[in-house]
């Protein structure tokens, strides 16, 4: 277990990060999961709607609800004593000002220190409405899980020019915008460097190479819970999945062996 930290993180400790040492961002949808992690000093406990595959079984993230979130958000911060909390407005949960300011109080409510959602200068209406009743904002660019099915999948961003202008003056849209962080998913690692360079905030990648100010991580998969998916961008920490599969033979077996005739 690690040294309890003097003080719990918050956005402006984010924000102006001056650790020597990436920032560590994992996600966390229960209560003894964000315990552990907050136990072994995870920096941020995300409550992403990442949720809807690896908890609810869904293909991606567009099918996960508010509700979703907020249960999930509840309990992460019950088990939060120093981490800082994000949590994700889900698929069209924000479709306009009014309605993102709505969910984005209901997710403070239930625990969160900040909300994110996925886009760029197209979200002004939705920030600065979240910006005037104080929320703070995490963006997030690059590869939107919640775009997956308009765009027919997943894809590496940052490949064309004109996607490299895009996500450079999205970000710096962002960090004018008051958001303390900003996520970039699945960008090319020079572009992602790039970007982290040109801006006074943290970034906080997946898949986009390791230049990023941190890094974010689903649970699950740094844990090896779910071997029936494999991704380049994560090396499994440990194998729990074939170690609960391994757990359960072995009950079974007892059982089987105790049963009197």
């Amino acid at each position: 277990m690690s040294e309890k930290r003097a003080f719990a993180l918050n956005c402006q400790s984010i924000r102006h990060w001056k650790e020597l040492r990436p920032i560590l961002a994992v996600t966390a949808y229960d209560y003894p999961m964000a315990r552990h992690l907050d136990e072994a000093g995870v920096d941020i406990l995300h409550v992403g709607d990442s949720l809807g595959m690896v908890m609810l079984g869904h293909d991606n993230t567009t099918q996960v609800t508010m509700e979703d979130i907020l249960r999930a958000t509840e309990a992460v911060a019950k088990a939060r004593k120093q981490a800082l909390i994000t949590a994700d407005l889900p698929y069209r949960s924000y479709e306009n000002p009014e309605q993102a300011l709505i969910n984005a109080r209901r997710l403070v409510a239930a625990g969160a220190d900040a909300v994110k959602m996925e886009g760029g200068r197209e979200l002004e209406p939705q920030i600065l409405a979240l910006r005037s009743a104080g929320i703070e904002m995490q963006g997030h660019l690059g590869m939107l899980p919640q775009h997956v099915v308009e765009e027919g999948g997943y894809r590496k961003k940052g490949r064309r020019a004109d996607e490299v202008e895009a996500l450079s003056q999205d970000a710096l849209f962002l960090e004018t915008m008051g958001m303390f962080s900003i996520v970039l998913e699945a960008v090319v690692a020079e572009v992602a460097g790039a970007i982290t360079r040109n801006l006074s905030i943290p970034t906080i990648g997946i898949a986009s190479g390791l230049s990023t100010t941190g890094q974010i991580q689903v649970c699950s998969d740094l844990l090896g819970m779910t071997p029936w998916w494999s991704f380049p961008h994560v090396k499994p920490q440990a194998q729990l999945g074939r170690e609960i599969q391994e757990a359960f033979v072995r009950y079974r077996q007892s059982m089987s062996n105790n049963i009197k005739p």
